[in-house]
């Protein structure tokens, strides 16, 4: 048996494969450029390809720890009604989930409730406004008594130490105006805004005697002192007495002694 024939020379068994033409015909900046492309792609691809097998791994970690969601107990459903029953009525905490709200809390809806209102009571609350103040202003007159004065003057014909009333004093009267301001009714504020005299005073005068007192020697129908005897003279004249007077004296009265000789009122002049 013949050996077969070599028909010539073999290629080696691994053998790179023939690049491309248009390599071959590239810029080496070009092929520098596909090359490290070639690298990135390929880099990127690794790293998609190692965070889509983390993932899996991941996940089946989960699913193997927590179960299915068909394993998990399934919470009950509870539907309300939108109109409230008769035990909710009755009673003013009908569910026995629902936790009790104490009197003056304020509910989900920024409402306080007040004490012992129940929370179907019904009761609107309140606003909260407080009313305005009422103001007002009026204008009010009163009458102030002025006090009158007095005055003393000496008066000669009166006898010492005696008063009498020449002028009888009146009192005046001022009007005042002022101006009152209330709130709610209470005065908060006065303001006299206006003063006037409507009438005037009057001043009264007494009189208070000067007159020296005669003594019991003294004839009163002479303003001097005439001693009272059985005659008297003016001295100094050609009477003979036995009593003098020395002049000039007035007659108030009766000239019993004749010391008036010319009648003018005065004697012994």
């Amino acid at each position: 048996m013949q050996p077969p024939q070599n028909p010539g020379p073999h290629p080696p068994p691994f053998a790179p494969a023939p690049r491309p033409d248009w390599f071959r015909r590239a810029s080496p900046g070009r092929r520098v450029a596909v090359i490290l492309g070639s690298v990135a792609l390929s880099f990127l691809l690794l790293c998609c390809t190692g965070s889509a097998i983390v993932g899996a791994l991941t996940d089946e970690t989960k699913r193997t720890r927590t179960g299915t969601s068909a394993e998990e107990p399934q919470q009950p459903i509870v539907v309300a009604s939108a109109e409230p029953t008769e035990a909710q009525v009755a009673s003013p905490i009908a569910d026995p989930s629902a936790t009790p709200v104490p009197p003056g809390t304020a509910t989900p809806s920024g409402v306080a409730r007040p004490s012992g209102a129940g929370p179907s009571s019904g009761a609107a609350p309140s606003s909260g406004a407080v009313p305005s103040p009422v103001v007002r202003v009026k204008t009010v007159t009163e009458l102030s008594v002025i006090r009158h004065g007095a005055q003393t003057i000496k008066d000669s014909s009166l006898a010492e130490g005696k008063r009498v009333v020449r002028t009888k004093g009146v009192d005046g009267v001022r009007t005042l105006t002022y101006q009152v301001t209330t709130t709610d009714g209470v005065q908060t504020g006065r303001k006299l805004v206006k003063s006037t005299v409507t009438k005037q005073p009057v001043t009264e005068v007494v009189a208070v005697g000067t007159k020296k007192p005669q003594s019991s020697n003294c004839d009163p129908n002479y303003s001097g002192c005439v001693p009272i005897a059985s005659d008297v003279d003016c001295a100094g004249g050609s009477g003979n007495g036995p009593a003098y007077v020395s002049g000039p004296i007035r007659v108030v009265g009766n000239d019993i002694y004749d010391l008036d000789r010319d009648g003018d009122g005065t004697a012994c002049d």
